[in-house]
């Protein structure tokens, strides 16, 4: 790439750089002041020392490991529900071609334009109803159907396009409908649903509304509710909400950086193809 296109590129990832690492840095550093550093240097300056005891005291004060193990199990139980559940659906809508496919394709659209304050009130009053109200089932199985919506629309359109002579040719092998599904197709859709899942772990655990609805007491909350409520009812120096917000945004990068090769192979094996 040459000429003004490529000056274009490299301008736009340095401001994108600098849009996403300026307040992740701004936020370490001060997480690492003691108050008086911070009071006197203020908030750009570099620490003058190491100071863990912002963090210390908001673990200790908020259970962070309990809100830490309660986000993980959530987000991991969702994106591989999800996962599951959109894989079944799109093969149904996708290759299977059920009547009235483009009618519930359309339905499961709408479903993921729907604002989650429309569905708070009456999924409040069924988790009080089948006694769910303050269980961490609850948020998984709300927010597996919401994923799973959008999981199914976007595979749908994946898997109809599949080639369609592999599955004759496995049919004509003997496999059945479920066997070319988990030795065929699901195989040959690993780098998507691979994407799929990282996607839904990173935002269950970055959802805040509905588990700020569904769970109340101090054992069942996740990471962000505890923030949320935490820098709302009880008072924190700037310091201490440093620690706070880098304690929550660490989990979050770790595993995206982590599987960040995965979501890169995916990205690109969908781009190829």
């Amino acid at each position: 790439m040459r000429g003004p296109g490529r000056w274009a590129v490299l301008f736009a990832l340095v401001v994108l750089a600098v849009v996403m690492v300026f307040p992740f840095a701004i936020v370490a550093l001060n997480a690492v002041k003691s108050p008086a550093d911070y009071s006197s240097n203020g908030p750009l300056s570099l620490p003058d020392g190491l100071y863990l005891q912002g963090i210390v005291d908001f673990w200790n004060r908020v259970d962070f490991g309990t809100k830490l193990w309660n986000s993980f199990v959530i987000s991991a139980s969702v994106s591989v529900l999800a996962v599951v559940l959109s894989v079944l659906n799109a093969y149904a809508l996708g290759i299977g071609r059920v009547k009235g496919r483009l009618s519930i394709l359309v339905l499961f659209l709408v479903a993921n334009t729907l604002p989650q304050e429309a569905l708070v009130y009456p999924l409040y009053y069924l988790a009080k109803a089948v006694d769910l109200y303050d269980n961490q089932l609850a948020v998984i199985i709300v927010m597996t159907a919401i994923q799973a919506a959008f999981g199914t629309y976007l595979l749908s359109a994946v898997l109809g396009q599949f080639p369609k002579e592999i599955l004759e040719a496995a049919a004509i092998d003997g496999a059945g409908r479920l066997r070319a599904l988990w030795r065929i197709v699901v195989p040959i859709s690993r780098p998507t649903l691979n994407v799929l899942l990282i996607f839904f772990f990173i935002w269950t655990w970055n959802e805040f509304f509905l588990p700020l609805i569904f769970l109340i007491s101090n054992d069942t909350q996740t990471v962000p509710v505890a923030l949320g409520v935490l820098q709302g009812e009880k008072y924190m120096d700037a310091t201490m909400s440093s620690a706070s917000a880098l304690l929550g945004l660490v989990p979050a990068v770790a595993f995206f950086l982590i599987f960040q090769r995965t979501l890169t192979r995916g990205v690109t094996v969908g781009a190829i193809k």
